[in-house]
């Protein structure tokens, strides 16, 4: 930007929470075992949860990441953590039939109350509040998909409430929505300082931790075990576990021919006066709308405000982004109009065809991966429920449901993502058409 003043003239070029997470040892260059019983792939949520898990059962376990320990969406997410899916309870139900309908619901629950025993047990000083999460009606008629919504949760057992437009300033400072669903049950969090505590509980279970290792290729060997061939050498397994999620590589390419990487990105604004954070969050609400290029937004715990959303389904740039993330913010919020951008980034989320995380063992590789913008609890929970499942535990709800392939020529480079996005904004739009006065 030209203009010194413009709010976006000198924001960092880095994840807000990166940059204030705790620096965690160096744990390049280390010297990788010959053997291990299990080796972990991936170094986010999901394979420190599992690395941990694992370490407390007995076994030995190695977890490679290719960069830096948590270097993807673990520390670039939003920092919201609730239950759920893409697909409510009812959804879930009529697809998958009353019983793995609602186990499969039941699983994000049980998710969500991890992650809070986890922080307890652990003692992780990540910020976390719970104060529950607020869906807002992009369009007039999609306040009755709002009451259809909860309607479905009710069928789960949890609570929510819908908000008319006319109360809406009670929950959050805009008149750009025309209802709300306010579900209690969710909080927010900072990603880095949990992922930091989780990646240390790990390691202090006996968790052997490596990053700036890939994984080169996994070949099942004729005695049952498995051999990963690393950059830095080959490891013999008994078991190994994937869970790259919107960083899958050639390691596995079946998994890669599964996972959509998706980008999405996120602003944050300068620390803002208390009487401004209060008046857009009187209730410290996360943050949703029902747009297909959906935003989500909240108050960090230093009182920033966060501000996120699928940008862009086409090859961009953090400044494209950050142009477009801001004209949305300032749509929303135009108190916020002159306030500073400070941090702006972005990152792969891990969609998949039916918009499902999934789990299974395929050709000797135990995965958990595509968590669909989802999957701060998914993800430490499916985590921990594979190395449990290596263990001799029951499998996961998640692993009765088949993994489709992507319907299309695919190895990875999502060349369609741009005709899709599209159409989304197309209904986007065509939504946009019945808003009053807008």
């Amino acid at each position: 930007m030209a203009d010194p003043s413009h709010p976006l003239a000198s924001f960092e070029r880095r994840s807000f929470w990166q940059a204030t997470m705790p620096a965690l040892p160096d744990r390049c260059g280390r010297p990788l075992p010959d053997v291990a019983d299990v080796v972990v792939i991936g170094g986010g949520y999901t394979g420190v949860s599992a690395a941990r898990q694992l370490a407390l059962q007995g076994a030995s376990v190695t977890l490679l990441e290719a960069e830096t320990l948590g270097w993807g969406a673990s520390t670039r997410n939003g920092g919201i953590v609730h239950p759920g899916y893409k697909w409510g309870p009812k959804a879930l139900i009529a697809r998958h039939g009353e019983e793995l309908g609602r186990a499969l619901y039941r699983e994000t629950l049980g998710a969500y109350e991890l992650v809070k025993r986890l922080i307890a047990d652990e003692a992780i000083d990540c910020a976390f509040e719970e104060r529950g999460h607020l869906e807002l009606a992009y369009a007039p008629a999609h306040v009755e998909d709002l009451r259809a919504a909860q309607e479905s949760l009710a069928i789960a057992g949890v609570p929510s409430t819908l908000v008319p437009r006319e109360r809406l300033h009670e929950e959050i400072g805009t008149d750009a929505y025309y209802g709300a669903l306010a579900v209690e049950g969710s909080g927010g969090l900072h990603p880095g300082r949990y992922f930091a505590g989780l990646a240390e509980a790990a390691a202090r279970a006996g968790a052997d931790l490596h990053e700036g290792v890939r994984a080169r290729s996994i070949r099942p060997q004729a005695d049952g075990r498995v051999v990963v061939e690393t950059d830095r050498g080959a490891i013999i397994a008994r078991d190994v576990i994937v869970g790259t999620n919107g960083y899958a590589d050639g390691a596995v390419p079946t998994l890669r021919r599964r996972i959509i990487p998706i980008g999405s990105y996120i602003i944050v604004t300068d620390v803002l006066p208390e009487n401004l954070a209060r008046e857009l969050s009187p209730k410290g609400r996360m943050f949703f709308d029902t747009k297909n290029f959906l935003f989500y937004w909240r108050l960090t715990p230093d009182r920033r405000l966060l501000f996120g959303g699928r940008a862009s389904f086409r090859p961009t740039s953090v400044e494209r982004t950050a142009e477009i993330l801001h004209h949305g913010l300032v749509e929303v919020h135009p108190q916020l109009r002159s306030t500073r951008i400070a941090y702006a980034w972005g990152g792969n989320v891990g969609f998949t065809v039916d918009r499902m995380p999934h789990v299974g063992r395929l050709g000797g590789v135990t995965y958990a991966i595509g968590y669909c913008g989802t999957g701060v609890a998914m993800s430490t929970y499916l985590g921990m429920r594979v190395a449990q499942w290596l263990g001799g535990g029951s499998a996961p709800a998640l692993a009765r449901l088949p993994f489709p392939i992507v319907p299309a020529p695919y190895e990875g480079r999502p060349w369609f993502l741009p005709l899709v996005g599209e159409w989304f904004r197309l209904q986007d739009r065509l939504a946009a058409r019945a808003r009053p006065g807008r």
